[in-house]
């Protein structure tokens, strides 16, 4: 088993306009949050960076030709987002996705290093050596995508091997699994490959929705719900959330919900972190 080289850090408590924000400090916490309501997990807003040549960057719907850059600074940002009262942080290797190997491992382990709370990474994580490579420069989590589609066995070993520190993200058009950076449309239900993983062990499912990704136009609630209904195991919603009533939408689903993912939307300022937190 491989583990998070924690530091000898306090845990951090940040103050805003609505109160406390608990900062999460290993990705044992995330999945072993108490339940609020007495029903419900506790839901958690993520924000995310993309890394394209080395920047901060958005594409709208998966799409390679159509991105945005934010920064040019991948370190400082994850800074922002730490100082802005983010739990969790999610990090995509854009190019790694698109080339079917990392290609920012440098700038992760900086990211890393430079904030304290947990961090997961995607993006052409094809091989166990690459899973293991994040792990050992202290990514909590490590999501695999393409490789969960292609090879069954190799993701019940992983499950059993890496836990809580392994998602699969499960990223989809119609409802229909897409692999290989978003490129190649397949023939498979999200839902049914959700059911896959979650019987082979994987703890935590990571679902995009492409269409809505980057269009600030609101998650489609009726995939998300049909998705968590097909599993057991927690599930992170990505696409399309863009204000405080997505939020609410997406928490309204119960269950095994236990979080969502923003990116455009935070940087764009079409909303707060704050504000998305207290929708929470």
């Amino acid at each position: 088993m491989h583990s998070v080289r924690h530091r000898n850090r306090p845990a951090l408590r940040i103050e805003d306009d609505n109160g406390p924000i608990r900062l999460l400090t290993s990705n044992d916490d995330f999945e072993e949050l108490p339940a609020t309501n007495h029903a419900q997990p506790m839901f958690t807003v993520i924000p995310a960076i993309d890394l394209k040549d080395g920047r901060c960057v958005r594409l709208r719907q998966g799409r390679a030709d159509d991105v945005k850059e934010y920064s040019r600074d991948p370190v400082s940002m994850a800074r922002h987002w730490e100082a802005k009262g983010a739990g969790f942080l999610h990090v995509v290797d854009l190019d790694g996705a698109f080339q079917g190997r990392p290609a920012h491992l440098d700038a992760i382990e900086r990211i890393v290093k430079a904030i304290r709370i947990p961090v997961e990474v995607g993006g052409g994580l094809r091989t166990d050596e690459d899973i293991r490579r994040m792990r050992d420069c202290g990514v909590a989590r490590a999501i695999i995508g393409t490789r969960a589609f292609q090879d069954k066995d190799a993701l019940r070993r992983l499950a059993a091997e890496f836990g809580a520190a392994l998602a699969v993200g499960i990223d989809a058009r119609g409802g229909m699994v897409q692999v290989k950076g978003w490129v190649e449309t397949t023939a498979v239900r999200a839902a049914d490959l959700a059911a896959e993983a979650d019987a082979a062990g994987v703890r935590t499912l990571i679902y995009t929705d492409i269409a809505t990704d980057g269009m600030l136009r609101g998650p489609n609630v009726a995939a998300v719900a049909e998705f968590c209904r097909a599993v057991k195991c927690s599930v992170i919603a990505s696409g399309g959330v863009s204000s405080a009533a997505d939020v609410r939408a997406l928490r309204s689903l119960g269950g095994n919900l236990a979080g969502c993912i923003v990116g455009k939307a935070l940087y764009e300022g079409a909303v707060t972190l704050a504000e998305l937190s207290a929708a929470c």
